[in-house]
């Protein structure tokens, strides 16, 4: 039986891509402030604004390519049974093969309904757009399916499961100082290791943490090094 490993990972994963990350230091996500984008509030005082900047982010994720960091996860599926909980709301794991990806933060690619958050629909690289007036089978708008800041996260208790069944857990890219990440780390049993792949020490405080001071790429090909090794 293969060991379980669980990756929790977040902006720094898709850096590396190209993508930008969703909050830098000025309080921003590409030229806007977040509360304008990424609120229900935000939502319902420029519906269209929020429509149009994430019609944009789509149109810029389906020309980008997953990095090393990506593929290298897909690689430890060969030895390792392997969970991604991601914070990003990018596909570039899916994109580069990943076969068990749970979103935290909703997916990009996707639609939901204003008025039932489980009617939810694919979208395509050939018509990435949410437009007004485009609408579920209840009549209602359609809106990104993104959990916005307020939002209550509906995944995070799927996500406490896997890490409570990992042999190994995996950080790539994400602060220990942070929620989700670092409560999601509290439910990994005693003496399950843990590793941390950031070029900056982000450990938080905790010192029971392998710490791999390297960017996703050449940090995932360290850690699979280390736990071919192992």
């Amino acid at each position: 039986m293969k060991k379980k490993i669980v990756v929790l990972t977040g902006a720094g994963m898709s850096a590396e891509s190209g993508i930008a990350t969703f909050r830098d230091s000025d309080g921003l996500w590409e030229n806007h402030r977040v509360e304008d984008v990424a609120t229900p509030q935000g939502f319902q005082a420029d519906p269209q604004l929020v429509l149009d900047f994430y019609n944009q982010r789509r149109k810029e994720l389906i020309n980008t390519k997953p990095n090393k960091g990506h593929i290298g996860l897909v690689e430890l599926e060969k030895e390792y049974d392997v969970t991604i909980v991601a914070q990003n709301v990018d596909n570039l794991h899916e994109k580069a093969g990943s076969t068990n990806v749970v979103h935290l933060h909703g997916e990009l690619m996707k639609s939901r309904s204003t008025q039932d958050p489980y009617l939810i629909y694919e979208m395509s690289d050939d018509n990435p757009e949410i437009n007004i007036g485009d609408k579920c089978e209840l009549g209602s708008q359609l809106r990104p399916d993104i959990v916005w800041f307020g939002e209550a996260v509906p995944m995070i208790e799927t996500a406490a499961r896997e890490v409570q069944k990992a042999d190994i857990v995996v950080i790539i890219g994400t602060s220990l100082n942070v929620y989700p990440a670092a409560g999601l780390v509290d439910f990994a049993n005693a003496g399950v290791p843990i590793y941390l792949i950031d070029p900056k020490d982000v450990r938080g405080g905790r010192r029971n943490i392998h710490h791999i001071q390297k960017g996703a790429s050449e940090g995932v090909k360290e850690l699979t090094e280390l736990l071919m090794k192992g």
